[in-house]
């Protein structure tokens, strides 16, 4: 039993982690501001760390990183290698994190946000010369961080629920997928014993 409940919840972070990936490059792509979009993978691998630990942020913190390189990436290993040791930081906080007080993880994701803007900064931007802290700070830095953790407030109930809950993430996206099937196939046992009806009117 123990083990089917650490495989589901495997899964359902796995999926977590496509959602917030996917919504982050399509739905928060869209609403952008000014070029700014807050980071959803920051915002999942701090929780996680905070609410699972050193191990469990680090792993969710590569895993989140990883895909960043594949699709976004200069070079494979960059990202995953920031938002790693960002959610092995936020393990950290674990011992003193309280599901129900949110300053805590309010304060971790808007500091970890930073961070990663303030490292990307100095290993991409710093060590080739180009010298415009002050404009990146407030016109990308500070703005990202600010519009991440509106977008915190939103979506940490639901980081949480799964984290207590991890069956419910997966009721819902197994639902989701199956209902297309359970729709289509209805349909077609409608249209079979329309046609029955018919012929044996006739």
């Amino acid at each position: 039993m123990e083990n089917n409940s650490s495989f589901l919840r495997k899964i359902v972070v796995v999926l977590l982690i496509l959602l917030f990936f996917v919504l982050q490059c399509s739905v928060f792509n869209s609403l952008a501001m000014g070029g700014i979009i807050p980071n959803l993978m920051i915002i999942l691998t701090s929780s996680f760390g905070f609410m699972r630990g050193e191990k469990e942020g680090l792993l969710i913190g590569f895993s989140c990183g990883l895909l960043c390189d594949i699709f976004f990436g200069s070079f494979l290993g960059f990202y995953a290698m920031v938002m790693m040791y960002i959610g092995f930081v936020n393990g950290k906080f674990s011992r003193i994190f309280y599901p129900e007080d949110i300053k805590l993880p309010l304060a971790l994701i808007i500091v970890s946000d930073i961070s990663y803007g303030l490292i990307c900064y100095i290993l991409m931007f710093l060590l080739r010369g180009r010298f415009h802290f002050p404009y990146y700070f407030t016109r990308v830095i500070l703005p990202e961080a600010l519009y991440t953790i509106v977008v915190t407030i939103v979506l940490y109930p639901l980081i949480l629920k799964v984290n207590q809950k991890p069956e419910a993430l997966y009721t819902i996206v197994v639902t989701i997928i199956l209902y297309p099937l359970i729709l289509k196939i209805n349909q077609k046992l409608e249209e079979k014993e329309k046609r029955s009806a018919q012929k044996f009117v006739s």
